[in-house]
């Protein structure tokens, strides 16, 4: 199993100490917390896209293009970049500078978002959100993928002869398709042949699985051996301690600060606390030994190759120590547990057909 630290930059509060991090501090932060997983031996490092309070993730594309030039080996992921807002020109623009400028390192997730927010922002509504996504994905595949192209659509004006510059480092830049709420986004991944990254954060697995099973049903369809499925899933809150009661003491705090934002609160999860999401959600809350056990338990299900963490809202401290326990105590045994076979020198998505 491959290994992803991701942040969406949160900037709440410390509901214990009341510190908040400036925005300097805070972009600080988060290149630190990409360095320190280098070192640490994850695979993956994703900065998340975000148009509002708490939120200061707003340009992924500038940050990562800030961590690759600190760190060498470690492979950069948007966490999802929002591309039912964006302007593919823009994006096939900016991402290509930065698959150059990290030397082949970036691994693109795309998708629609779940905050509402920045719809009016960019000028689209909540309605409009899968088929302009699914229209800018098209497009985005095309400008990387070709040259000379014209084009014509309804989210963004047309275009005629345009070859955009630079050309992607890579060969072809992998693309994840974000699932979190619909099979619109599975079935426009499998249609594709390409790999999806759940969410799994705010629900019960069997929301997650049901779209992941779609995923593989949609692949067979399309002619793509589901058996051959690169899949990605996030999770809750992480936070290790030698207890599952000194972890669940630790971390309440935190999690009851971030579930009363407005941006928990629009993803609707319906867990009362802590420990329902512990039991029936995805919390990675608890012992090394348990939080091994709940991701092998969720990797029976998914089927998934990569997981995802977060240490978002924590403390520095806390984060440094949370980033080193998983490695140590974490990563170790579900490499045994879970082989893979991504992320070595052949491209990310295995050969489908």
């Amino acid at each position: 199993m491959r290994f992803v630290l991701f942040s969406l930059m949160s900037n709440n509060g410390n509901p214990i100490t009341g510190e908040t991090f400036t925005t300097q501090q805070k972009f600080k932060n988060v290149i630190n917390q990409a360095v320190l997983a280098e070192q640490k031996g994850f695979d993956g490092f994703g900065v998340g896209e975000r148009h509002g309070p708490p939120f200061l993730s707003s340009s992924p594309a500038i940050v990562l293009t800030a961590i690759a030039s600190a760190t060498s080996k470690i492979r950069l992921l948007t966490t999802v970049a929002v591309l039912s807002v964006l302007d593919p020109v823009r994006v096939a623009e900016d991402y290509a500078t930065l698959d150059h400028l990290s030397e082949g390192r970036l691994e693109m997730v795309i998708g629609k978002g779940n905050d509402p927010r920045h719809y009016p922002l960019f000028g689209i509504t909540e309605e409009e959100q899968w088929e302009s996504l699914a229209e800018r994905y098209e497009l985005l595949k095309r400008l990387w993928d070709e040259e000379n192209i014209t084009w014509n659509g309804k989210y963004r004006t047309a275009l005629n002869n345009v070859t955009t510059e630079p050309r992607p480092y890579q060969k072809s830049i992998p693309i994840w398709h974000g699932s979190a709420s619909s099979k619109l986004s599975t079935e426009l991944a499998a249609k594709n042949g390409e790999p999806i990254f759940s969410s799994n954060v705010f629900h019960p697995m069997s929301k997650y699985k049901d779209l992941i099973d779609h995923y593989k049903e949609r692949l067979a369809y399309y002619g793509f051996d589901p058996s051959k499925a690169v899949i990605g899933s996030g999770a809750g809150s992480l936070y290790l301690a030698d207890t599952k009661e000194e972890a669940i003491k630790k971390y309440r705090p935190y999690y009851d600060l971030f579930s009363n934002t407005d941006a928990s609160k629009h993803n609707q999860s319906p867990f009362k606390d802590l420990e329902e999401n512990i039991n029936n959600g995805p919390a990675l809350v608890g012992s090394a030994d348990s939080i091994i056990e709940k991701i092998i338990h969720y990797h029976n299900a998914y089927g998934h190759q990569v997981q995802s963490i977060s240490v978002d809202g924590l403390s520095e401290e806390e984060q440094k120590e949370q980033i080193e326990r998983f490695s140590e105590e974490v990563i170790p045994v579900l490499r045994r547990e879970i082989p893979d076979a991504i992320w070595t020198n052949e491209a990310i998505v295995a050969d489908l057909s």
